[in-house]
């Protein structure tokens, strides 16, 4: 059997027009043919052919999330409107990219995740159209979020590929590389955000990102292979409806509290709604026959505890993350952009080379180990963080910013292993994207409390942000202590 029979084998394929390609009287067709030809010359094993495909997508839609975060000012003087208006350029696509994936989970399991996967790559990448052409704050608000919405997709596919593809004791290694993708495309756009917008301008990347989604659709459609489909899927609508209501109108009163007054009637008016509309959530996914959420995963202890301690760590990982180019800007230490980037790019450095390493050690000290280690990890970076000054070198910067990246790409994958590894192989689409509801929730309100406490900093005064920096560290240290509770994945 070719190593290309046997991924099909794996991924569940069944003798089906969508999914093996097989036409009407039985012929194999000439481009399934080709494929399982190129396949079978491959000098690697073609699982990883499909997972870089898969891996690809999910960087190019995450990339833009974050990318205009260095330029939000100069962007919102251009557009006539407050920055505190254009954040939500960036805290809504992510708050989508987290709310929505779940939906996509179950559509992948009910279609094909093949479907699912393509068709996010080209309606992220005609919203990234629209996004080139706004013409004023709205616009820009609503086509981030719509091209964020349909990128959403390539998560839950993504991990569903690597959990079809990937033994249980294989799983580690291809989740460092998910993790990566994953949290380091959003901290990518942050590095080189700011020197791409101020070379060739923010509409210009969107120009240039839409072709490549668009190819990238019809990379992904050629190359990966279908997945088994599961009848009778149903969707929660009501789950959906209510949870994104729940984390809007708590972000709203976050966001806005400085504006309005933190004990105003409007501020705690939008705090009342979001525990009603989270409350509202929770009664409908008791009664619900498919929840988007699974409460009852949130009895085992290795579904409960790994997904807690994601969300906490991402709490100060991304949340962190969005303020450090503050900190280094004209608010706080007065760097240059380009400086800026090159200080910034270490985290995603570290990410890169710790992952793959700490899979290994994974793999032999057990994944409880690794999410303690990883999540203390992002403890020590928030702590060096807020010990930044005036007087700070480049090199004590570069090492609080490089302790995040080692820490989640220690942490991330052997906790996302072990959720996988909890659940039964047809609800692994569904678990994925809970995951990465999970942490995205976690980054935006991260970002959005972090961003609230620290608004009010101004070189020499650097007190908010030290204070914003204490508070992501004590988040993350409760993220230590629910990872020191799982239990490893018996060998």
């Amino acid at each position: 059997m070719s190593r290309r029979d046997d991924l099909g084998q794996r991924v569940g394929v069944t003798p089906t027009v969508d999914s093996v390609g097989l036409d009407e009287v039985g012929v194999v067709p000439w481009p399934i043919i080709l494929r399982r030809r190129i396949a079978s010359r491959l000098p690697f094993d073609p699982r990883w052919g499909v997972l870089w495909v898969a891996l690809s997508g999910l960087f190019a839609v995450g990339f833009t999330i974050t990318l205009l975060v260095n330029s939000l000012d100069d962007i919102a003087d251009e557009l006539g409107t407050s920055n505190e208006v254009l954040v939500w350029a960036i805290t809504g696509p992510m708050l989508a990219f987290g709310v929505v994936g779940p939906a996509f989970g179950k559509a992948g399991d009910l279609w094909g995740h093949k479907r699912i996967f393509v068709s996010g790559l080209l309606l992220s990448g005609l919203f990234a159209v629209g996004t080139a052409l706004a013409w004023g704050p709205v616009s820009l608000v609503v086509f981030r979020i719509l091209s964020a919405t349909a990128g959403s997709a390539c998560g839950p596919a993504a991990m569903a590929y690597i959990n079809r593809l990937f033994d249980p004791t294989e799983r580690v290694r291809p989740l460092s590389a998910w993790s990566f993708v994953t949290a380091g495309s959003p901290v990518l756009g942050v590095v080189l955000g700011g020197p791409l917008v101020g070379w060739i301008g923010w509409r210009a990347i969107f120009i240039i990102q839409a072709p490549l989604l668009l190819a990238g659709f019809v990379v992904a459609w050629w190359l990966l292979p279908g997945t088994e489909r599961v009848h009778n899927v149903r969707f929660d609508v009501k789950g959906s409806l209510t949870l994104g209501a729940a984390a809007t109108l708590l972000l709203l009163s976050i966001s806005r509290g400085n504006a309005w007054g933190w004990w105003s009637p409007l501020t705690l008016g939008t705090f009342a709604l979001s525990v009603v509309a989270a409350c509202a959530f929770v009664a409908v996914e008791r009664r619900a026959e498919a929840p988007l959420v699974m409460l009852q995963w949130f009895r085992t202890r290795n579904i409960a505890l790994p997904v807690l301690c994601q969300a906490l760590s991402n709490f100060a990982y991304m949340g962190g993350f969005i303020m450090i180019p503050l900190v280094l800007g004209r608010r706080g230490l007065g760097i240059d952009e380009t400086t800026r980037g090159l200080l910034i790019i270490s985290r995603p450095l570290a990410f890169a080379l710790v992952a793959p390493l700490a899979a290994l050690v994974t793999i032999r000290v057990g994944e409880r180990a690794a999410g303690v280690a990883g999540s203390a990890a992002v403890v020590v970076s928030m702590l060096l963080w807020a010990q930044v000054g005036l007087d700070s070198s480049y090199v004590f910067i570069v090492v609080a910013t490089a302790m995040s990246g080692i820490g989640l790409g220690v942490s991330s994958p052997a906790l996302t292993s072990l959720t996988a590894n909890a659940v039964d192989e047809r609800d692994l689409g569904v678990m994925g994207a809970m995951q990465q509801l999970a942490t995205q929730l976690g980054a935006v309100l991260g970002s959005a409390v972090l961003t609230a406490m620290s608004a009010a900093a101004q070189a020499p005064d650097l007190g908010p942000f030290r204070a914003a920096f204490y508070a992501a560290s004590m988040v993350a240290v409760f993220g230590v202590v629910a990872a020191a509770f799982v239990r490893n994945t018996p060998r």
